[in-house]
């Protein structure tokens, strides 16, 4: 069993990277990181000790990213939920841009632990 998050670049991602190494911790399983951030993911916020393999898409597209944390799932049957970052948004911004977590909860073959990040 594995618990496995989609991280992105926002405070969103940050707290789904939180609650997935919470909910790893708490079932005593590995995490693996989708890091969609473009950049280093910085895994400090989570307990030491975790163990946690990072996984880099090779696309920057948002469709792309979509489809190979997807793959990732049908690849991996070790993992058995996924967690994900999400935010309010408008009719208008879910019309016309879509939305990565929204495709995933729908698509995901695996259980989807929807996270909304504290407000300021």
């Amino acid at each position: 069993m594995s618990v496995c998050v989609a991280v992105t670049d926002s405070k969103e991602g940050l707290a789904a990277l939180e609650a997935a190494g919470q909910e790893a911790v708490q079932l005593d399983v590995p995490l693996v990181a989708i890091n969609l951030t473009g950049s280093d993911l910085d895994t400090t916020v989570l307990a030491a000790g975790l163990a946690v393999e990072v996984v880099v898409p090779s696309s920057p597209s948002a469709l792309d990213e979509i489809e190979q944390v997807l793959q990732v799932l049908e690849d991996r049957p070790d993992i058995t939920r996924l967690v994900v970052g999400v935010r309010k948004r408008t009719p208008v911004g879910k019309a016309v841009l879509g939305s990565i977590p929204q495709r995933l909860i729908l698509e995901a073959p695996v259980p989807v632990l929807s996270v909304k990040a504290s407000q300021p």
